[in-house]
């Protein structure tokens, strides 16, 4: 397994990892991915999985989701996240769900924690709220609404 890269500009963290998409009744299939974040949306973390050169697939979910989901099953709809148990030992478990239908996919959890700690040292979890520019914010929202 290739180990995580990760980088840090002061305001954005972006950790290389490998996925596996678990497939019933057959080996899993590893698949390139990223976990980023960026202080600007302080709440949520991007997965965005494969390579660019084949296209990729995003999903942006709540920073507590993926934290919660290390010590217990966590969240509800679109994406759940579980922790390492004896199916999956040294894992998180994430579950995409769409319309299209449901990705099982398995993350080290020693690359879960890294990220996290990364985004802990940009924005500490309970802050959040003090890293939104809500000037910023209402400025799209009544440029929407026009």
């Amino acid at each position: 397994m290739t180990q995580p890269f990760s980088s840090a500009d002061g305001t954005r963290v972006a950790h290389e990892v490998v996925t596996y998409v678990v497939v019933a009744d057959e080996p899993p299939v590893s698949l390139p991915a990223e976990l980023r974040y960026d202080s600007a949306d302080p709440y949520a973390v991007c997965l965005s999985l494969g390579v660019t050169s084949t296209g990729t697939v995003e999903w942006v979910f709540a920073r507590s989701l993926l934290s919660e989901g290390l010590r217990r099953p966590a969240g509800a709809g679109d994406v759940l996240v579980t922790p390492p148990h004896h199916c999956h030992r040294h894992s998180v478990r994430i579950v995409l769900r769409s319309r299209v239908g449901i990705a099982v996919l398995d993350i080290a959890t020693t690359s879960v924690v890294a990220f996290l700690k990364k985004t802990d040292m940009l924005v500490r979890p309970g802050t959040e709220g003090l890293h939104i520019d809500l000037d910023r914010v209402v400025a799209e929202l009544v440029a929407g609404s026009e």
